[in-house]
């Protein structure tokens, strides 16, 4: 094990990294720079490792998940839900809808006897009679870990996001339905809950049912990978583009990632049916307010009857074969 010193920076190398087989020069002078050489000993490169490892894991402390069962913890994130919502976190039923538009909302209760509350934040709307809530958090990775944390405390079933997001591949065209498998966690809200080499996956029998329900129906839909970020006017930016097109992600938003690790961290299934709304990649592709207006008009209502027509699903088989979608065994 070698470290090298540039100035005040230091890197850490192997002699195998280095490729050095003859003895090592003590200060070696560059003419813009000088490197000192420093053989370490056992102890010192086992020390060297700790501190490294305290940096990586410097944005997430295992430990921080004892501060999740604090009985105050509780208290106040019930108290944020009502304040936020207007209504009683009882109120919040077992199934839970997600949505970032207030259209959403209105027109889930104009399907189903629901009653319909404003707080300072959120629109929300309950059917009883469905078992089903529906919550219109707003944009954004942030909110959307916020969103699940407080209601995790309502112990829902499960959670299905009805997302829009933006299509990467040439082959998709605004209004198909995208059931993702996983997300890239590229925005700030996630690493609050999870390490960063924990994957974000959406919870797999609220996937399955979805797309059981999709197939029932005829309904063609696509699979594949999110990125999620929380970088906004990505499109003027060529080298954004460059690393989406690398990792082959299917579509792009902004809270999924944060809603399934989120959802994982706090023993909440989460589940995502996307419609996608949008084409970035494509010349005159970027959503406009025209654009967006069309996509309403024409595409929202079915989104969200499909994703009803879902979650009924999911509660009948629950009630038929005691399905139990928490499962988390850790």
């Amino acid at each position: 094990m070698v470290c090298v010193t540039f100035g005040d920076n230091e890197q850490i190398w192997s002699l195998n990294e280095l490729n050095v087989g003859k003895p090592l020069i003590a200060n070696l002078i560059i003419p813009s720079f000088t490197l000192r050489w420093t053989v370490l000993t056992k102890k010192e490169k086992q020390n060297r490792r700790r501190e490294h490892e305290d940096d990586v894991l410097e944005e997430f402390d295992l430990s921080r998940h004892a501060a999740l069962d604090n009985p105050s913890r509780k208290k106040i994130a019930l108290d944020t839900l009502a304040r936020y919502s207007g209504d009683e976190a009882e109120n919040f039923q077992k199934y839970i809808l997600l949505t970032n538009f207030p259209h959403y909302v209105d027109q889930f209760a104009t399907l189903l006897p629901a009653t319909t509350h404003m707080g300072s934040v959120l629109k929300v709307a309950h059917c009883p009679e469905q078992e089903i809530s529906i919550i219109d958090y707003r944009v954004g990775a942030p909110m959307a870990a916020l969103i699940i944390d407080v209601i995790s405390y309502t112990k829902p079933q499960c959670v299905v996001m009805l997302g829009l997001c933006g299509g990467l591949h040439r082959a998709q065209r605004v209004g198909d339905f995208l059931l993702p498998i996983a997300a890239i966690r590229d925005e700030g809200a996630s690493r609050h809950y999870m390490p960063p080499q924990v994957p974000s996956l959406p919870a797999f029998l609220v996937q399955q049912l979805i797309s059981e329900e999709l197939m029932s129906q005829g309904i063609d839909y696509k699979t594949g990978v999110l990125h999620t970020t929380d970088y906004r006017m990505w499109e003027f930016d060529q080298a954004f583009k460059t690393r989406l097109r690398e990792e082959k992600a299917s579509a792009i938003d902004m809270e999924c990632s944060a809603l399934f690790t989120a959802g994982f961290s706090r023993k909440v299934p989460v589940g995502a049916l996307m419609l996608i709304s949008d084409l970035p990649m494509q010349a005159k592709g970027i959503k406009t307010r025209d654009s967006s207006k069309k996509v309403f008009q024409k595409y929202t209502d079915n989104h969200l009857v499909v994703t009803l027509d879902a979650v009924k699903r999911m509660r009948e088989l629950a009630k038929k074969k005691s399905l139990n979608f928490r499962r988390f065994h850790f």
